[in-house]
């Protein structure tokens, strides 16, 4: 099963989410409906970022990565 990280966007503050899933429609959508308690207030969302990765722990790492000071400034220049 192949995982895809995602980086969304607010419209609303221009913050960014990072995550990862297995069905990034879904997951997009439920961001947007609210379903997701720490983006929740901050709708609507877009896709800023995605790639797709083979295991678990390589999306968890790849996440962190995301989620760290270089990562952030990469997801900025997109």
């Amino acid at each position: 099963m192949a995982y895809i990280i995602y980086a969304i966007k607010s419209s609303f503050d221009n913050r960014i989410y990072v995550g990862f899933t297995v069905n990034l429609e879904k997951r997009l959508k439920e961001h947007n409906q609210g379903k997701t308690k720490s983006t929740k207030g901050f709708r609507p969302w877009s896709l800023l970022y995605n790639e797709v990765v083979e295991t678990r722990l390589e999306a968890r790492k790849r996440e962190k990565y995301f989620k760290s000071g270089c990562g952030k400034e990469f997801l900025k220049n997109k």
